[in-house]
């Protein structure tokens, strides 16, 4: 076996030289992200140009743009931008007449409000968008702008702080929100009085973040929703219709459930002409693409012959002509197609990341066991290339959320893949209370926080163990805002268990966190997600329940090598979290390494911050757990 090379932290984590392509309504213009000014910008070509014939749109080099989006007008073209990671999201308009023209922002908003979700285009309002924002802070309402001219309406306020609206194509309205006893509840609502009709709720307990996905179908008579049908643990795709509140399965598949947390790909495929649903994205060892519509069926059919990856996303012209496809791959990941659906013609438009050649990334496989009470458990495994595996140091990388889940080569793998390249296995398990596995696995999450939802971690790890993959002496954990907050569990619920700990942006007190949250998210979401499964910090033995789970109160127990790691402008889990736990290690005595990008908020995005912070992660884990280290040291 040949050990691959060790690649650079630098060129590991660059920004990818082509990625978030998508074509135009006419079929004639690419859109896509690349490098431009140090970030990544929006670049415009023709159908059949090369990169070196493209425009610059964008000019962005302070942070990278991630999301851009078509107009019904060809001139126009949007895109979302924050500022340092605050998340308070501003639509800017970019004028494809006049590219060296400064970007308009479309949402000119105080700090502390921005737009929620994305951008909508409606059938109603050509040359209009709607967009949901709060203005009023806990409020979300709904607004429309113009993109010429960026005149802006009040299109629908919503009467309560924990009511949501959303709305089809066609400006058909219905309204979701949160009973009191944290009961999701739906509504069809009349287009003239404003009237709310109760049509379908569902239990809180078995959907911590709401339902997803949450769509108006084409034709305004019913929503689709993720949800359980009746006497089923599997999340399938069901409509339900306006008037009767009569639920019908529209894509289910035993045994596995819709996928609503797949962060660098979209649940549901829809048609760009009709906008109906056509394809449904399912969890399984690999994600698992349903074709809902038959009409679709040859074009799923080919675009799959592409690529023996899994497709990840797709965009077509207006007339479904060409399509646009990117693909999931544990070892080439992202590779972009274009299929012509006419002459049944296909070919490459780009590889994101051209630096990786044959041998350099390890293939991810899924594995099963059972939790110690039984509970069946999914796993992703990486293992090093050109190396025996057998008796290696463990990365066990916890996944954030927790209602997210790991997947087959999913928006982590550059992380689990540079921890294989310096020679760890890599471990993500889909513990209790992880999404995609069922309302049972889900379920059982609730009060498990620091309980069995960490012990389901340790089982996995002892799993590698008596595989004789892992060296039970050499196994560290690492792992981003849940993930970070386990990676404080683990190294105070198990002080003895693991040898090193990386807490990225993770919550060390579950009281400051709730209490510390932007309002709007405490209002909407929080009730049903942190509360009903955690606690309520409002009641004497809520609050002393979330005391109990939280590190920061056992700090004594530190022993374990902890690097910590945070974003000042943090807005989910504030710098405060990771300032306290420190203060109080450093007040001990214990040494702990602590990194701190003043430019990032939740998450490291900039390429210079994340090579700074792996490079710090790989002589941290090469001190503790003996992987391959490159000796050189990156500031940001």
């Amino acid at each position: 076996m040949s050990v691959p090379r060790l690649i650079d932290t630098e060129e590991f984590f660059a920004d990818p030289v082509f990625a978030g392509a998508s074509i135009s309504p006419d079929g004639t213009t690419l859109a896509y992200l690349a490098p431009a000014h140090g970030r990544m910008n929006v670049w415009v070509r023709g159908i059949d140009e090369e990169h070196e014939d493209a425009v610059c749109v964008t000019h962005d080099s302070r942070r990278g743009i991630k999301t851009h989006y078509w107009t019904d007008d060809p001139r126009w073209l949007l895109y979302l931008q924050d500022t340092d990671g605050n998340e308070d999201w501003h639509v800017f308009r970019v004028d494809l007449e006049d590219p060296e023209a400064p970007a308009v922002d479309l949402t000119p908003l105080p700090v502390g409000a921005g737009v929620i979700g994305g951008v909508q285009k409606l059938k109603s309002h050509p040359g209009s968008i709607l967009v949901l924002m709060n203005k009023r802070s806990t409020f979300i309402d709904a607004f429309r702008i113009e993109v010429a001219t960026g005149e802006t309406v009040l299109h629908r306020e919503t009467p309560t702080e924990t009511t949501r609206y959303v709305f089809g194509s066609g400006g058909d309205a219905y309204a979701q929100g949160m009973a009191e006893d944290g009961v999701w509840q739906f509504f069809a609502v009349d287009g003239d009085t404003h009237e709310e009709r109760l049509i379908y709720s569902a239990p809180g307990r078995d959907f911590p973040l709401g339902l997803s996905p949450v769509e108006v179908t084409p034709d305004g008579k019913g929503l689709l929703l993720g949800a359980y049908p009746e006497g089923s643990d599997d999340l399938a795709l069901v409509r339900v219709q306006g008037e009767t509140g009569e639920v019908t399965v529209v894509a289910a598949i035993p045994g596995h459930s819709l996928c609503t947390s797949a962060l660098d790909s979209p649940s549901l495929l829809k048609s760009r002409r009709t906008g109906g649903v056509i394809a449904a994205r399912f969890v399984g060892d690999r994600p698992i693409l349903h074709v809902v519509d038959p009409a679709y069926a040859d074009v799923f059919a080919a675009l799959s012959a592409l690529s023996d990856g899994v497709l990840a996303s797709v965009s077509s012209d207006e007339e479904e002509r060409l399509w646009v496809a990117t693909f999931f791959h544990d070892t080439e990941p992202g590779v972009v197609h274009l299929y012509d659906r006419e002459t049944g013609d296909a070919r490459l438009l780009g590889r994101p990341y051209p630096q990786f050649g044959s041998g350099d990334l390890a293939p991810t496989q899924a594995v099963q066991f059972a939790a110690r009470d039984g509970l069946p458990l999914t796993a992703f495994l990486t293992l090093p290339n050109g190396v025996e595996p057998r008796d290696l140091p463990l990365v066990l990388f916890v996944h954030g959320g927790p209602w997210g889940h790991d997947a087959w080569a999913n928006y982590a793998q550059f992380r689990t893949q540079f921890f294989a390249n310096r020679g760890y296995a890599t471990l993500q398990v889909n513990f209790r209370g992880s999404s995609g596995y069922g309302r049972r696995h889900i379920t059982a999450g609730i009060g498990e926080w620091a309980g069995k939802m960490h012990d389901d971690l340790i089982d996995a790890c002892e799993w590698a163990v008596e595989q004789g993959i892992a060296d039970r002496d050499r196994i560290g954990i690492y792992g981003g805002s849940y993930g970070g907050y386990s990676a404080l569990v683990g190294v105070t619920f198990t002080p003895d268990y693991f040898a090193a700990s990386v807490d990225y942006c993770g919550i060390s007190s579950m009281p400051n966190f709730m209490r510390t949250v932007p309002p709007w998210w405490w209002s909407t979401i929080m009730k049903n997600s942190f509360v009903l499964h955690c606690g309520d910090p409002d009641t004497p033995e809520g609050l002393a329940e979330l005391e109990r789970v939280s590190p920061i109160n056992y700090v004594d127990r530190i022993t374990t090598p902890l690097l910590v790691v945070q974003g000042a402008k943090d807005v989910r889990v504030v710098k405060e979290e990771s300032d306290n736990i420190v203060e109080l290690l450093r007040a001990r005595g214990v040494d702990v390494e602590y990194l701190v990008a003043e430019d990032e908020g939740h998450g490291f995005q900039n390429p210079e911050n994340v090579a700074w912070m792996f490079g710090a992660v790989e002589r941290f884990f090469g001190a503790h757990l003996g992987g391959r280290t490159s000796d050189v040291e990156i500031t940001a």
